[in-house]
């Protein structure tokens, strides 16, 4: 088992030892750390010594910064630490209340695009080594972004469409639908990027760390978690801002302080992507369990301890 891995067993299994986990690793200085400094992270894990303080930040350069299944050091645009400056802006401009279709469709092609290569670069690989991307991987990648592109934007093209001048329904397509949308397409970005680890299974351990082969249950139940927590991440993210800005406006709370309502917008929504950040990545274990009845029968004689373990990706 990869060290990773065995570092998510030991300390992973609770909520709150995950978000602390999360809280460390999110450092955005870890991006700058050089190929050698991490490859140095992952021979020092790899040695099997006791990690002394000094070797702490080898052990969160190599949870941040190396996929668990190939070994390989991720993309520096597509690792957990890169995730809140790169996604920040491309949320909050998503977001916005658009007069025009123009703009709402390019922040969401920024957002799904940068979601889906997210989704693809984190992904559980662990029946792909070796292998490279095949075209069906790569058209569904292209259809899940033009899909969640255009859903998108959806509730900005009816208003400009349809020219709707009503306050209520443009209360709804502004503040209302844009929440359970944000959260459904979020699911479905994730849902159909990782769709292959359904399809062909994933690599699962025994309780001493050993693979025993591939279990299309254990991806299914990895792609769901996943899915699941991305939609936490991005409909809260929607929904705390919009509640305030809608509530704020129906109680006129800011009568004859209209300039304030973007700031107040911009800034509930940054801070709750940074809380929910860290939350929605700790909501799942990084090492799953998967229990010896909903596994495949040619696997379960492995689960000695009554349960598998897989990698669940992020």
């Amino acid at each position: 088992m990869d060290p990773n891995l065995l570092y998510w067993k030991s300390h992973g299994q609770s909520f709150l030892s995950r978000l602390q986990a999360w809280l460390n690793l999110l450092d955005p200085t870890s991006l700058f750390a050089s190929d050698a400094e991490i490859q140095n992270a992952r021979t020092l894990l790899g040695s099997g010594d006791k990690l002394n303080e000094k070797d702490e930040r080898a052990l969160g350069l190599s949870l941040s910064a190396v996929h668990a299944d190939s070994g390989a050091a991720l993309p520096t645009i597509f690792r957990p630490p890169a995730f809140l400056p790169v996604s920040a802006p491309l949320v909050l401009g998503s977001l916005l209340p658009h007069r025009h279709v123009k703009p709402t469709l390019f922040f969401q092609l920024l957002m799904q695009s940068y979601s889906a290569g997210f989704n693809h670069a984190n992904r559980n690989s662990s029946s792909e080594q070796g292998k490279k991307a095949s075209l069906k991987q790569l058209l569904l990648i292209a259809g899940a972004v033009s899909y969640t592109t255009c859903a998108g934007a959806l509730p900005q093209i009816v208003i400009n469409r349809l020219h709707i001048s009503s306050t209520p329904i443009q209360t709804f397509l502004r503040f209302i639908l844009p929440v359970p949308l944000s959260a459904a397409l979020a699911f479905f970005n994730v849902f159909v990027v990782r769709s292959e680890e359904s399809e062909t299974g994933i690599r699962v351990f025994d309780s001493n760390g050993n693979p025993v082969g591939l279990s299309k249950a254990a991806g299914e139940k990895a792609v769901r978690e996943t899915a699941l927590s991305r939609a936490a991440l991005f409909g809260t993210t929607t929904a705390v801002p919009n509640l305030l800005l809608f509530l704020s406006q129906r109680r006129r709370l800011l009568q004859g302080h209209s300039l304030l309502l973007s700031p107040l917008w911009h800034m509930s929504a940054a801070f709750v992507l940074i809380v929910m950040i860290p939350v929605s990545f700790s909501l799942f274990p990084q090492l799953g369990t998967i229990k010896k009845e909903n596994i495949e029968e040619e696997l379960q004689a492995a689960a000695e301890s009554g349960q598998l373990y897989y990698h669940r990706g992020l």
